[in-house]
């Protein structure tokens, strides 16, 4: 699974120490991973997508080890599951430099991406992550553990659409990542058989302002490439904004195709060309 993962068309690589391996094998799939990352070489970093490890939350006593393990072997990030707030980001950061420290590894360049929704308690904290500091690269979200947090019976509804709790989730992390500057990344789609329905939440998660998406099979991966690289017609559209402003002048507002367009649409062409140049150079 690991080589497939790997050959794959995705930006990011994740491989996980924490839900998806039970308590015994805690050990040996730290042990497993770290192997791994030692095994390749600065050309398969270069050319292949990024790779995280996701490691235990920080309560269970099992994310240090996690960390030591892994850290020298140079991953280009972690993804800190249930984070509880900016804090836990701080404590995550600390743990990585204190390695950094007393190894050789270089740490400085580190990201973090914090999974911000899994609990009750860290609905009401996603404004700290603005302080969280400079490791913490993206934000995310996620359903399943937190109905079992909330002792629901499901998180959807029989339509398939996800309930209050969880449009809540998913509206506060997509805010908490902007207020932070950092990317909001949209959650799994757990049925990677159908490719329909998650192409329709990916251009939700698109409309909204997300960034990114997670995949939970190396099938998604293309459909969400497609979804979230923008197309030419979309680029030759802001890009007409932002020079329609530019030869306005300092125009507050501007007309377009018989549409009255203000600095908001200006401000979102701009980020939609800064995203679209990032998609070319990576």
């Amino acid at each position: 699974k690991i080589d497939k993962a790997l050959l794959s068309p995705a930006d990011v690589v994740i491989f996980d120490l924490e839900d998806s391996v039970a308590a015994d094998n805690k050990a040996q799939a730290r042990a497993l991973t770290s192997e791994r990352l030692a095994s390749l070489d600065e050309a398969a970093r270069a050319e292949g997508p990024q790779l995280y490890v996701r490691v235990n939350a920080l309560d269970t006593g099992l994310a240090h080890a996690d960390i030591e393990a892994v850290v020298p072997h140079k991953p280009h990030g972690i993804m800190q599951p249930k984070t509880r707030s900016g804090g836990d980001v701080l404590a995550l950061t600390e743990i990585i430099s204190e390695i950094g420290r007393t190894t050789t590894a270089t740490t400085s360049q580190i990201g973090i991406i914090a999974v911000a929704t899994e609990t009750a308690a860290s609905l009401f904290h996603m404004g700290t992550y603005s302080g969280a500091g400079p490791m913490l690269n993206a934000m995310t979200w996620g359903a399943e553990d937190l109905s079992a947090d909330l002792g629901a019976t499901t998180n959807k509804d029989d339509d398939g659409r996800y309930t209050q709790p969880y449009v809540l989730a998913r509206t506060l992390c997509l805010l908490g990542a902007v207020a932070a500057q950092v990317d909001p990344v949209d959650t799994v789609y757990v049925n990677f058989r159908d490719g329909d329905g998650l192409r329709a939440e990916a251009q939700a998660a698109v409309r909204d302002g997300f960034t990114a998406k997670m995949a939970i099979h190396p099938a998604q991966v293309p459909i969400i490439n497609e979804v979230f690289t923008p197309s030419k017609d979309t680029i030759a559209r802001a890009q007409k904004i932002i020079d329609a402003f530019a030869d306005a002048g300092n125009a507050g507002v501007i007309g377009i195709d018989g549409e009255m367009l203000d600095r908001p649409h200006l401000s979102r062409a701009e980020k939609l060309i800064a995203r679209a140049a990032r998609y070319t150079a990576s």
